[in-house]
C-alpha cells in the first residue's frame, strides 16, 4: 500500500505565483552517477549536463478532484537534474530527475513523501521583495539566492556555455515530464506536468550561495542561464508507470 501511495494515484493540480529556476551547467561525468541506470543525461554539445534549482510560491495545491478552497499555499524548491527517458515503444521524453526537495511547510513535507518520492524536508523560506530584485533565503539550508526580476534585456551569466537566451531557453525548466525509478522492480513512474501561458522571462542573478550543490562535491559548476514564470495554472496528470527493459 505505502509503494502504491508514492506513485502519484491522482492528479494534482495549482496555481504557480511565481517560478524562478537557476540552472548550472556540469560536465556530463560528473553528473552521471547521481540518476539511475534507466535515464540518460539531457546533455548540451554531448559534454555539459544540468542541475536546475526551482523555487516555486504555489497556491490553492490540492488533488484535482477537490474544489479550490481544499488547497494550500506552500513554497517549494527543488533540485532536479534535466534527463532523457525512452519509453518502451520508443518515444523519447525530456525530463526531470528530482535529487531533493525542501518546503516551508510540514504538511508539504508529510503529504509530499506520501504521495511521490521527491525526498521532501522542512526548512526557513523567507522572501524580501523589491520593485527591481527578489531576494531568496533559508538560514536553516544555507541557500541565498537574489535576482534581479524587472531587468530588461538581462545578459547571460558570465561563462554560461550558451551563446544567446533562445539557446538556454531548452534548459529553462520545468519540462513536461518528471521520472522516478525503483531499482527492485525496474518500474519507472512517468509524471506529465501540463502548463498553460508559459513564457519564462529572462532574470540577472546579483549572488547566490547554494549548500546542496557544494554537498553534491561537482568540481565545475557554472551558472548558465536564469528564468522566471509568472502567474500559472499548473497541473500534474496522475502518474504512469512502465516496466523498464534496459
Amino acid at each position: 500500500m505505502i509503494s502504491f501511495l508514492k506513485t502519484h494515484p491522482f492528479a494534482v493540480t495549482a496555481f504557480f505565483e511565481s517560478s524562478l529556476v537557476l540552472t548550472f551547467a556540469v560536465p556530463k561525468e560528473e553528473l552521471q552517477e547521481l540518476i539511475p541506470e534507466c535515464l540518460a543525461l539531457d546533455t548540451f554539445n554531448d559534454k555539459l549536463a544540468f542541475v536546475a534549482i526551482a523555487m516555486v510560491q504555489t497556491k490553492a495545491l490540492r488533488p484535482a478532484a477537490f474544489p479550490k478552497i481544499f488547497g494550500n499555499d506552500f513554497f517549494l524548491i527543488g533540485y532536479r537534474i534535466f534527463v532523457r527517458y525512452t519509453t518502451n515503444s520508443g518515444k523519447e521524453l525530456r525530463g526531470l530527475f528530482i535529487l531533493k526537495s525542501e518546503t516551508d511547510k510540514k504538511k508539504m513535507e508529510i503529504f509530499g513523501n506520501i504521495f511521490t518520492n521527491y525526498k521532501y524536508t522542512t526548512t526557513d523560506i523567507s522572501q524580501i521583495k523589491s520593485f527591481a530584485s527578489t531576494k531568496i533565503k533559508s538560514i536553516q539550508s544555507k541557500f541565498e539566492i537574489e535576482v534581479e526580476t524587472e531587468t530588461k534585456d538581462a545578459l547571460l551569466p558570465q561563462n554560461s556555455p550558451f551563446s544567446n537566451w533562445k539557446e538556454a531557453r531548452r534548459f529553462a525548466g520545468p519540462l513536461p515530464f518528471t521520472f522516478t525509478y525503483n531499482a527492485k522492480t525496474k518500474n519507472v513512474l512517468i509524471i506529465e506536468g501540463v502548463r498553460q501561458n508559459w513564457q519564462p522571462t529572462p532574470v540577472k542573478v546579483i549572488n547566490y550561495n547554494i549548500s546542496f550543490l557544494h554537498l553534491l562535491n561537482l568540481k565545475q559548476v557554472l551558472l548558465a542561464n536564469a528564468f522566471i514564470i509568472k502567474n500559472i495554472p499548473y497541473y500534474w496528470k496522475k502518474g504512469e508507470i512502465e516496466k523498464w527493459n534496459g
